[in-house]
């Protein structure tokens, strides 16, 4: 055997072992969850699923679990589906505008919404009491109620029917439909016989993805279903975690099979139902169709506007005016405005300099890591048989599936033992937050690559192995720097999705490993709204920059690596 095909076979061995160590990663915590919930590793009377089966508050948070995850799903299709079908299939003007100010809600931290919402409505509101439209001191919180709650879930996830629905508009083929206007059939008749039937693939996805999203999601339900003793599946977990009982971490791990189990059954019904609804299309797609609006674009476009408003910028002003009062319930004018939650949270308070750093050493270790991985993974999975290579992504893409609260608990009943051999623990630590970062994210950071990968040209790989280059050579000479746009995408896409993180972490920080997601979180419940609101304003500009980064890289990205750009 030469130099070059021993090279090739040691190549070809670590990454099989790479391969098989991530495999590991994504199975293990699910595999240990069900193991406990089944019974656990010593014998019981009684398995854990069965006892919190038998319990009425399971079911109390199941069916509020399902009532506020549908009327979110009806609220986000119906956001998603308008801006997808004006945006994509008309002439409004300045689309790209439009489509980063409608994704933006989706990267805000969901507790961060609920904070500005709350300093939107109710009696202690700030913003209304600038504008002397406060309710009387007393007064009930609309928000909190299942209402409420519905509502702001369906904000936050109507980017992902948006993004869904424009997927399936986007292929469409022109041919088709201007072969319906040479037919003589009018713009409401292409958009009711041809559009919405072809495209309700998109509907059902988005649909599905903003059910599941919703029933995960932790943070709307726990700022304001807890104070009105509204609890759902994962916020009953988080109490019971905090109820510290001799059975609790079994008793978790039933609940949070019960919810993986409705996640899993709502993404097998999307298939189920992707299968029945999609339709084999000839031609070119891949631009819009930009159906002309006449007089009626102006008054749509204020229409749109007036929704981004009522969503997006109301509730950022309320939650910036909430962080400028002393107290909550004082008007903003000016001699009530002040810096002082800005000073208080950047100079005395210690705590969130050390949340922004755990949250940006989280956030930043793991979109180093897993663009490390990711790239070698990527190439190893791509000379794989279909089947095996389809198999294996399902397997990776199973903890960034499951709701964050199911993974959670999950990564405590594993690493809740000293690891074996070595006798270290990683419970209680930022390791542990770590691990489930990597294994939740991995995928996020690994389809950009898998997608850029698919579209270099075999034969670049093939002359350089003719010129006798080294496998290790060839893939850091010319894969890595042919994929290190979408390389570099994909981890932005991690850290902006890590660094704002409250469904994992909220049960995996301990005293001195907070994180911004759940030092807001902690404020707000302890009743400091005002330095919270000011923590979130920081989260939201933060948020927004990378964004905008991530929006100029795009030019030179693959197609599809910014899910928000065609």
């Amino acid at each position: 055997m030469d130099n070059a095909s021993r090279g090739a076979d040691r190549q070809r061995r670590l990454l099989t072992a790479l391969t098989i160590l991530i495999v590991l990663l994504s199975l293990a915590p699910s595999a240990r969850l069900i193991i406990e919930a089944l019974g656990g590793l010593e014998l019981r009377d009684e398995a854990p699923l069965a006892q919190v089966l038998g319990d009425p508050d399971t079911w109390q948070a199941l069916w509020h679990s399902l009532v506020t995850s549908a009327l979110g799903m009806l609220i986000a299709l119906a956001l998603g589906s308008l801006f997808a079908f004006i945006i994509t299939l008309t002439d409004v003007r300045a689309k790209g505008i439009w489509v980063f100010c409608f994704m933006l809600p989706m990267m805000i931290p969901p507790q961060v919404t609920a904070l500005a919402w709350l300093q939107l409505f109710g009696p202690a509101s700030p913003l209304l009491a600038s504008l002397g439209l406060a309710p009387e001191l007393g007064s009930p919180q609309p928000l909190y109620s299942p209402a409420g709650i519905g509502l702001l879930l369906g904000i936050q996830s109507a980017p992902l029917v948006f993004l869904a629905l424009r997927t399936s508009l986007l292929a469409l083929p022109r041919e088709l439909v201007e072969a319906a206007r040479i037919q003589g059939a009018c713009q409401r008749q292409v958009w009711g016989q041809i559009i919405v039937p072809i495209t309700r693939s998109g509907l059902v996805a988005g649909g599905a993805m903003a059910f599941t999203a919703s029933l995960g999601n932790f943070g709307i339900p726990a700022m304001l279903g807890i104070p009105a003793g509204y609890l759902v599946l994962p916020t009953l977990i988080y109490q019971r975690m905090a109820s510290f009982g001799t059975n609790v971490l079994a008793e978790m791990a039933g609940l949070s099979v019960l919810i993986g189990l409705l996640a899993l059954a709502g993404v097998a019904l999307q298939q189920h139902l992707l299968r029945r609804s999609r339709f084999g299309l000839i031609g070119h797609g891949g631009r819009a169709h930009d159906f002309s609006l006449g007089r009626s674009r102006v008054p749509l476009e204020a229409g749109m506007g007036l929704v981004l408003a009522m969503i997006l910028l109301a509730p950022l002003t309320a939650l910036v005016v909430g962080s400028l009062v002393p107290a909550m319930g004082v008007p903003l004018n000016t001699t009530t405005a002040t810096l002082e939650a800005y000073r208080e949270m950047l100079g005395r308070q210690g705590v969130t300099w050390r949340a922004m750093s755990n949250s940006l050493w989280l956030a930043g270790g793991a979109a180093l890591v897993l663009m490390a991985v990711c790239l070698p993974l990527a190439y190893r999975l791509g000379r794989m048989p279909e089947r095996l290579q389809a198999w294996l992504l399902g397997v990776i893409e199973i903890p960034y599936a499951l709701p964050g609260v199911v993974l959670a608990v999950a990564c405590i009943l594993l690493f809740v033992r000293p690891l074996p051999m070595i006798e270290v623990s990683l419970y209680g630590s930022l390791a542990i937050i770590l691990v489930a970062y990597l294994a939740r994210f991995m995928v996020v950071c690994l389809k950009p690559v898998t997608a850029s990968l698919g579209q270099l040209d075999a034969s670049l790989e093939e002359a350089a192995q003719l010129a006798g280059a080294s496998p290790w050579r060839r893939l850091v000479t010319i894969i890595m720097p042919l994929t290190a746009p979408a390389l570099a995408a994909g981890g932005i896409l991690v850290f902006l999705t890590a660094v704002n993180e409250l469904t994992v972490s909220a049960l995996l920080w301990s005293a001195g490993n907070e994180t911004l997601g759940v030092l807001i979180f902690n404020l707000d419940e302890g009743g400091d709204s005002v330095l919270a609101s000011a923590v979130a304003v920081v989260v939201v500009v933060l948020v927004a920059a990378l964004m905008l980064t991530l929006n100029l890289m795009a030019g030179r990205l693959p197609r599809g690596v910014v899910p928000w750009k065609e």
